[in-house]
């Protein structure tokens, strides 16, 4: 059977590669992108937090809240981007409102 963190680790491959794709289109609004990297700084925080979690508390780092929500602020933090990079996107495609004129 294949463990919890063997899944996560491999899940990572398929990630890169959608961010291979993603920043080699070109079309990916610049904001959008640096949230999905960010995805990345998520990750590479979760990591050592759980390690810490699990030698200095003996739990997973689920369990121990102060860690927990201070890596999830920086999923947080990238979807913030994510939206906020595709809102700008959809701003700039909207065509101008003209005015009625009698």
């Amino acid at each position: 059977m294949i463990s919890k963190e063997t899944l996560f680790a491999m899940s990572l491959f398929p990630y890169l590669g959608f961010l291979w794709f993603l920043t080699r289109s070109g079309k990916t609004p610049r904001l959008a992108l640096i949230g999905f990297y960010m995805t990345l700084v998520f990750v590479a925080i979760t990591i050592p937090a759980g390690i810490y979690a699990k030698i200095h508390y003996g739990k997973q780092l689920a369990d121990v809240d102060w860690l927990h929500g201070s890596a999830e602020s920086f999923l947080t933090l990238s979807n913030i981007l994510v939206v906020l990079g595709f809102r700008q996107a959809l701003i700039a495609k909207k065509p101008p409102v003209q005015e009625e004129s009698n």
